[in-house]
């Protein structure tokens, strides 16, 4: 995997992102060059990220219970989707 973008004009787009996911996790970003970061807070950035990109998702679906008149049970799925 390349560390281009895909599409040059979005790289603007793509820093203001990055700096609003660090906001959000606590780690400050300066301009420019941030090889000072530890391992731990550039993974907690590019997490936010993909947290934000990928949102998990849940379903509560009911059906009636199996073993007692008029029961309902509630279901809780939670998902998210992946592109490989």
């Amino acid at each position: 995997m390349s560390n281009k973008s895909l599409v040059p004009e979005a790289k603007e787009a793509l820093n203001k992102f990055k700096m609003e996911a660090a906001s959000d996790v606590g780690v400050n970003l300066k301009q420019g060059y941030n090889g000072d970061l530890t391992a731990k807070q550039a993974g907690s950035i590019g997490g936010q990220m993909v947290n934000i990109m990928t949102p998990a998702r849940t379903k509560v679906c009911s059906r009636k219970s199996r073993t007692g008149r008029e029961h309902m049970r509630f279901i809780t799925y939670k998902y998210a989707l992946t592109v490989s």
